[in-house]
């Protein structure tokens, strides 16, 4: 690990202020990412400046019904709300299928969002990697492939997201507030990620200076009915080889309105509009499932690889949404 400043300000507006006039610098939260590529030799700032304790710890009650959640709520302490588990299932499923119990402990709202959207070469820095080094190629490419995007991906980059929390978040239409340089804003969580296109390096929207301070939960019906399912090699700290975050409102057994995400299949969480689109209006069957699958899947390239590539993941990911959804609207099935 090279030799780093660390500074400890007194608020998020100094904390901002810091980040910004360096363009060495980093924010430090929980340390659950950020720490293990310092270790790994992947980043390497000039200075670290620590937010943890800055930020809020508390999810609040708004006057519209929405929940807004600090950006320093734990994971645990998000997943075990009892307003969350009642009224988005599907992100307190998705928190507790993350990590570990310890890293979850640490791990922060404003955090999570922000991992690295990595693969095995962007941690090895004996190999060239777009997005820690723009220019250099991507090793993944013809190399091993089994985790890596369907979806969305580039020449320069088909790694995916790790996150299972921001994959519910952006089933439920979440509203990211940021603070920065230029002062406040807020960005619709669907649009806080970026696709790698020819600028891998660069995995938000967020700029240089930029710091998460809530995540707000619109008052959405719709997710009382919801769940999240994730597949992974082994039932604990893994990533998903593929994930489904669901919500659907049934009548008379037809779908009337859905929201569905995937993880593990692009480089940002995948809204599945097209499957959305395909469910809408439709009566609760596993074939209207398999068709909003397809519809979603029409792009989607899979990768040849030393380790047999990725192609299992669309047979895979037609399954998970047809036993996520089947689950789901089972008690108003004909």
């Amino acid at each position: 690990m090279r030799p780093f400043d660390y500074r400890s300000p007194a608020d998020p507006a100094e904390a901002v202020r810091s980040v910004a006039g360096d363009p060495t610098a980093v924010f430090l939260g929980g340390g659950t990412n950020l720490v293990d590529h310092l270790k790994l030799g992947v980043v390497a700032p000039g200075l670290v400046v620590g937010v943890a304790g800055l930020l809020s710890t508390e999810v609040e009650e708004l006057d519209s019904g929405a929940l807004r959640i600090g950006a320093g709520v734990s994971n645990s302490e998000l997943a075990a709300d009892p307003r969350v588990r009642e009224r988005f299932p599907l992100l307190s499923q998705a928190l507790l299928s993350g990590a570990s119990g310890q890293l979850r402990n640490m791990a922060t709202t404003g955090g999570n969002p922000l991992q690295r959207t990595r693969c095995v070469y962007f941690q090895d820095i004996t190999t060239p990697c777009n997005k820690r080094q723009p220019g250099s190629g991507c090793s993944a490419l013809g190399g091993w492939t089994r985790n890596h995007a369907i979806l969305g991906a580039s020449e320069q980059c088909v790694a995916v997201h790790p996150s299972d929390m921001a994959v519910a978040m952006t089933a439920l239409d979440a509203q990211v507030r940021v603070l920065g340089p230029d002062g406040e804003r807020t960005i619709p969580f669907g649009e806080l990620h970026r696709l790698p296109g020819d600028t891998p390096e660069r995995d938000t929207v967020l700029g240089h200076g930029e710091l998460i301070t809530a995540i707000d939960l619109p008052a959405l019906p719709i997710a009382r009915r919801s769940a999240y399912r994730k597949v992974r090699d082994r039932a604990s700290y893994a990533f998903a080889l593929v994930s489904v975050a669901a919500a659907v409102e049934v009548r008379d057994g037809v779908i009337t309105d859905a929201r569905i995400a995937f993880g593990g299949v692009a480089h940002v969480p995948w809204r599945a509009r097209r499957a959305e689109e395909v469910l809408r209006g439709s009566e609760v069957s596993d074939r209207r499932y398999r068709a909003a699958a397809d519809a979603e899947l029409t792009d989607a390239r899979p990768l040849e690889g030393l380790d047999g590539g990725n192609a299992f993941k669309i047979p895979l990911l037609r399954r998970t949404l047809a036993a996520t959804l089947r689950d789901l609207v089972r008690e108003d099935a004909p």
